[in-house]
């Protein structure tokens, strides 16, 4: 399975991008608790998780200057 691209991140709402990433953090915690109780398979799913959730928080935070650049613009 092949890394999620930022780009599909970027396509998403403001919704959904929040929906996302407490999906992913859900995963996360999800993957912590499997691996202390060692009912983890699949160990490269960390590092999906925590790409997915860097490229979700890139976007937010893009988003967010973009706006705070645009309310300052028409100040």
């Amino acid at each position: 399975m092949p890394l999620p691209k930022i780009s599909e991140a970027r396509e998403l709402s403001d919704d959904k991008l929040s929906e996302e990433i407490l999906a992913v953090k859900r995963k996360l915690f999800q993957l912590r608790l499997q691996k202390a109780t060692r009912q983890l398979e699949k160990p490269h799913q960390f590092k999906h998780a925590r790409h997915r959730l860097a490229q979700l928080l890139t976007v937010e935070v893009e988003r967010k200057r973009a706006a705070s650049v645009s309310a300052k613009a028409e100040k």
